[in-house]
């Protein structure tokens, strides 16, 4: 087999798998430190009962991300170290500065956050959690800017070195911002977070809808529906926002991804309308079963209704993307999103009327949202990372000087063969099944325990209290007795 394709697979399988923990932690650290915070305004009990249900839930999710993550590193210097060699000076950048200014800050907090409860005051408990909590977010800002780089190269020049008698191109930063802000990482940065937001806040919601079906945990499920089904709301509304937005820079960065999104395959002087649906067949530049909204992609990345959008056409045929996978991966986001707009827009409507719990559907409907929200998630990734194909580094113009990029078969490493992908391909699908099955199995034991009741929670503190005074007591008379024996030393 195809050491690209096979190199291709691994990777994405890696870290699809990966994928599913960042944004769930990103968005439950956010719904967790809105918990703790009305706990500490209202001091009401039951806020803190979910705030150190949501920790153990956190902590067992962040564990496996950074478990996870780690296998991606690897890969970059067994399968990709040609693309290492090219990228190395713009990822050693982007990820030092994570290592700096995120991971210090959410690791050395996250000890405080899952074992600090009756050791530390409420108050700065609350900080740890929203230092744990930026952490998270700024991990996330130097791995969406690495990965933007990549789609929207700036601020670099390309330096050829010998290596074993070849002359070899790298990349290297000559201006670290332009790097950082290039024409395309805020957008994406924006939406990766609103995507982890909205997941956080339909994962909280989902339990929360589960309790109130099996009259479980009411006054838990009550409350913290009224924090995440607003913030589901207000981010899967600022989600269709920036994800707009990422669209509109497109057609100046990445036409032809732009173009494979929309199954777009000719070019034409009339305004472009939007594919709702259908199945494109690239070979033959059709598209089938296709329904169409006359105009709106014009008007979508023009705002106007008259400019024609490019179409795969203008694009040399070597240089094109895929087109199934973009379009429906693209697709399939944008229904999901819209689905969840709408269900979380209903809930917090019948809430609002205090009727959500007779509406048994509704809240079977929260209840498996954050499937809808994580393959949406995922989609997203699938969309952007296909379509770039094939170029792992996208060619670039910096003051009018066109920049050489790196297509991905110039990526791979020269040493890997088939045989090896497929060996570490069967060894990660057995060992990532088994991590996946731990995940689930732990994460349902926990929800069916529940959070401790205050009763239980107060009862945990009193023995916590004693357990300190024993050992208070026990130290101070270890150091009286040790003095003692000094003393009668002397």
């Amino acid at each position: 087999m195809d050491v690209e394709l096979l190199s291709r697979l691994q990777f994405a399988g890696t870290i699809m798998f990966h994928y599913l923990f960042p944004p769930l932690s990103i968005g439950l650290g956010l719904q967790l430190f809105l918990c703790e915070l009305a706990f500490n305004w209202t001091k009401n009990p039951v806020w803190e009962s979910a705030a150190r249900f949501w920790t153990r839930v956190f902590a067992v999710n962040f564990a496996l991300g950074v478990a996870t993550g780690i296998v991606m590193e690897f890969e970059f210097g067994t399968n990709w170290a040609a693309y290492s060699r090219f990228v190395g000076d713009v990822f050693g950048s982007a990820l030092a500065a994570e290592g700096i200014f995120a991971f210090f800050l959410e690791s050395g907090f996250l000890a405080v956050l899952v074992f600090g409860w009756d050791r530390v005051g409420p108050r700065f408990h609350l900080f740890s959690t929203a230092m744990v909590f930026l952490g998270s977010v700024f991990s996330a800002v130097w791995i969406v800017v690495a990965n933007s780089w990549q789609q929207t190269p700036a601020g670099y020049e390309i330096v050829w070195n010998e290596i074993q008698g070849k002359q070899v191109p790298r990349a290297e930063v000559t201006d670290f911002w332009a790097m950082v802000f290039n024409p395309s990482s805020v957008d994406r940065l924006t939406h990766t977070l609103m995507g982890a937001f909205v997941l956080g806040a339909f994962f909280v919601a989902s339990v929360s809808a589960y309790y109130l079906l099996k009259n479980r945990h009411r006054d838990f499920a009550k409350k913290c529906l009224a924090i995440s089904l607003p913030s589901a709301l207000l981010f899967s509304f600022l989600s269709a926002i920036t994800g707009h937005d990422s669209a509109q820079k497109l057609v100046e960065t990445q036409p032809a991804k732009l173009a494979a999104m929309e199954a777009h395959f000719h070019s034409s002087d009339e305004p472009t309308g939007l594919t709702l649906f259908g199945w494109p067949d690239a070979q033959q530049e059709e598209i089938y079963f296709d329904v169409k909204v006359p105009r709106l992609l014009s008007f979508m990345v023009y705002n106007d209704l008259e400019t024609p959008v490019p179409a795969l056409d203008q694009i040399p045929a070597d240089e094109r993307p895929p087109v199934w996978i973009p379009f429906q991966m693209f697709h399939l986001m944008v229904g999901l999103g819209t689905a969840m707009l709408a269900l979380a827009a209903l809930a917090v409507f019948l809430r609002y009327k205090g009727s959500l719990e007779s509406w048994r559907w509704v809240l079977w409907g929260l209840v498996f949202s954050p499937v809808a929200a994580m393959v949406a998630n995922q989609a997203g990734w699938i969309t952007a990372e296909v379509g770039r194909q094939p170029w792992i580094v996208y060619p670039s113009v910096q003051g009018g000087v066109e920049m050489m990029g790196l297509r991905t078969s110039d990526g791979l490493s020269e040493s890997v063969v088939a045989s090896q992908v497929v060996s570490s391909i069967i060894m990660f699908g057995i060992i990532y099944s088994l991590l996946f099955a731990i995940w689930i199995f732990v994460l349902n034991a926990k929800i069916k325990h529940g959070p401790d009741s205050v009763e239980e929670m107060q009862r945990l503190k009193a023995e916590h209290r004693d357990e300190s005074m024993r050992e208070s007591i026990g130290h101070s008379g270890r150091s009286f007795g040790g003095s003692m024996m000094e003393d009668a030393g002397e």
